[in-house]
């Protein structure tokens, strides 16, 4: 019998070493391709979105007028965050020089309740800082107040709900109740009711 051909061998622990490799790489991609999957499926829901605010201001009547814009991001289907800036001002001009108005910064959070078919209903807290502007008052016919720009914490709670008109545009109606600290001289209470409409950055979340 003759002997073995040393290259023979050689060329079959090559081919074995081949495809060992190719075995390991396919594997390692699956993996990765698994892992990449799964983290997307965390990345949540994004909404950019604005509306059209009307304020009980709790210091002047009549209500005032202004806008909103949001920010949500819920990395979960129960929870999320919200960034959210308020303006309303006065619409009684003919009593000031310049405007009042009310301007709040927030931040918090968001529960999302049970899903009624498109509409999506929330509850949320938030916390931030609320800048008042003072506006110029005649107190006589020849004298004026100071006008002014002063800040204050705040905290605030509301609800509302998200509807989705699409995959990508969402309508919402909210409410929002204020408390402003420190305002002189017993607080600031002011209510909000937004209607407003968002664009929908769509993740995993919403298939």
């Amino acid at each position: 019998m003759p002997p073995p051909d040393p290259r023979s061998s050689l060329l079959r622990n090559r081919l074995r070493v081949v495809f060992l490799v190719s075995a390991a790489l396919a594997s390692s991609a699956t993996i990765l391709q698994a892992q990449a999957r799964a983290a997307a499926s965390r990345l949540g829901d994004l909404q950019i979105g604005g509306g059209f605010t009307l304020a009980d201001s709790d210091y002047d009547r009549p209500r005032f007028i202004g806008a909103a814009v949001y920010i949500d991001f819920d990395p979960d289907r129960r929870w999320g965050i919200e960034l959210a800036l308020h303006q309303v001002h006065t619409t009684s001009n003919a009593k000031y020089t310049s405007d009042l108005y009310e301007r709040t910064y927030e931040v918090g959070g968001r529960y999302l309740l049970r899903r009624y078919g498109r509409l999506v209903p929330y509850a949320k807290g938030m916390v931030g800082r609320g800048v008042f502007n003072y506006p110029l008052v005649y107190v006589t016919p020849t004298k004026l107040t100071a006008e002014a720009n002063e800040a204050y914490n705040l905290l605030a709670g509301g609800g509302g709900g998200d509807y989705r008109l699409t995959r990508h545009v969402h309508l919402r109606a909210e409410y929002e109740y204020q408390q402003w600290f420190r305002f002189p001289p017993h607080g600031l209470s002011p209510q909000m009711i937004t209607f407003g409409a968002a664009y929908h950055f769509a993740g995993e979340l919403s298939r």
